[in-house]
Formats: C-alpha cells, structure tokens, sequence
C-alpha cells in the first residue's frame, strides 16, 4: 500500500520527467517510431508491393489455421499486426522504464538531491518502493498509450487501403498484461543493480539495452521462419521473466542502502 509521502515522491518524479527536456522526448519519440512509423511502412509497403508474395508463403503458412483472408496481402498484414509488431513494442516498457529508472535514481546523484530525499520521514525500503513504482507507471502509461495510438493509426490505415480491419488477436492481451509489465520490472531492476556504480544517466541505462539483443533474434526469428510468436509463447515468455525480475528485484532491495547510495 501506498502512503502520502510515497505519493508525494511518485508524483515529484512524474513532474521532474515531464520537465527533463533531454529525456522525455526520448519517452515519445521512440514510442512513435515502434507504433506509427514501422507499423506504417510495413503495411504501405504490403500494399503496393505485387500480389505475388510465394516468397513470404512459408511465413502465412505457419499463421493458425481457420482464418480467412481475402488475399494474401491481406493475410501478411495479419501476420505483421499480430507476430511482427509485438517484438517490436516490447522494446517500449524497456525503453521507458529505463529511461524513467535512470533519471529516478540516478539523476538524484546528477541534482544532488539524494542527501535531502534520504531526510525525509520514509524507510529507505519506502523510498526504493516509490522509486519503482514510478519508473513502472511511466513505463506503462507510456505502453498503453503507444498501444491505443498505434491501434487507431493501423486500423485506419488498414481500412482505407484494403476497405477492411483486421483486429489484434490475443497475442496482444498476453502482450500487454504479461510480457510488458513483466520486461519493464526486469528493466528497473538492471538500472537500480547498476545504481551503485553509474554517476550519470546515460551510463546506468547501459545495462538494460542488453535486454533489447535477446528481441532482436526474435525478430530475425519471425522473418527467418524459425519461430512464429503466439499468446502462448508471449505468457509463456512473460512468466520466466517476471520470476526473474521479482528474484532480481528482491536482491536489489536488499543492496539498496545508504553506503551504497552516497557512494
């Protein structure tokens, strides 16, 4: 449960974010790319490209069975909107609960805030509670915004070039209640290990785009045929990693303390 001054130190974060013109750009241009300008190119390039996709025939063949398309651009783009695009808005809890962890823990050291947040009446485990629970509402704020806009932007453009929608199938339910909340804890917790040692930002974000290497091969994975995601793959997937983030998160509250904070 949350108190008051818990409160107080989530809603100082929100505020010192929205005003860092260096980092929230970075929380909307990203977004932007992954959910508007990706998804845009990819379906205006199926479009206008010739009706003879043989070579992408092996990729529609492993779509589940029972779903009608009334043709085979039409069924890539569901292939596209519900196995491709999902790796990519991965990256988005990623990239903005580790943008928002940085400037929550480390930019305290940059401002040198951190000795007047240690005086106030919180525990230090209340203190890293807040900072968490910050970094992880931005972070899904963030997703189920970039997920609302890219709906309307695809669908739209879907609707007008072939006359009909094609809805996101339950890979996105698992997307966005599993596997998001899940990589954007994992990211919080590589930035707050790396808390002790980084003195800047930039340099405590390091850690967490190792995160984003393991989902570009599953791209390569969705193009090659190798592995074609699914809500089972997706819950699947989420579950390892919010064990993993809760087992991590544990340590790092433990080492969250103050000689580790004023080094």
């Amino acid at each position: 449960m949350i108190n008051p001054m818990q409160a107080a130190i989530i809603k100082k974060d929100f505020r010192n974010i929205v005003s860092n013109k260096r980092l929230f750009p970075v929380l909307l241009i990203v977004p932007l790319i992954f959910t508007i300008v990706l998804p845009s190119v990819f379906i205006l390039t199926i479009s206008f490209a010739p009706d003879d996709m043989s070579d992408l025939q092996p990729l529609i063949d492993m779509m589940p069975t029972g779903k009608q398309y009334e043709s085979p651009s039409h069924a890539f783009i569901a292939l596209v909107l519900n196995n491709i695009i999902p790796v990519f808005f991965a990256m988005i809890p990623i990239m903005a609960a580790s943008v928002m962890a940085a400037s929550s823990f480390i930019g305290e050291k940059e401002k040198r805030t951190l000795e007047t947040l240690l005086y106030c009446p919180l525990t230090l485990k209340e203190i890293f509670q807040s900072k968490v629970w910050a970094s992880f509402l931005v972070s899904m704020l963030v997703s189920f915004s970039s997920f609302i806009v890219m709906l309307i932007v695809v669908e739209t453009e879907v609707l007008l070039i072939t006359g009909s929608m094609i809805l996101p199938d339950v890979s996105w339910l698992a997307m966005m209640l599993v596997v998001s909340p899940s990589v954007s804890l994992l990211a919080i917790t590589l930035i707050v290990g790396g808390s002790a040692k980084a003195q800047t930002v930039e340099e405590s974000q390091q850690r967490a785009v190792f995160l984003i290497i393991p989902l570009l091969f599953l791209f390569v994975g969705q193009f090659t045929g190798i592995i074609l995601i699914n809500a089972w793959y997706l819950l699947g997937m989420g579950a390892v990693i919010a064990v993993l983030a809760a087992v991590l998160m544990k340590r790092s509250e433990k080492r969250y303390t103050y000689e580790v904070l004023l080094r």
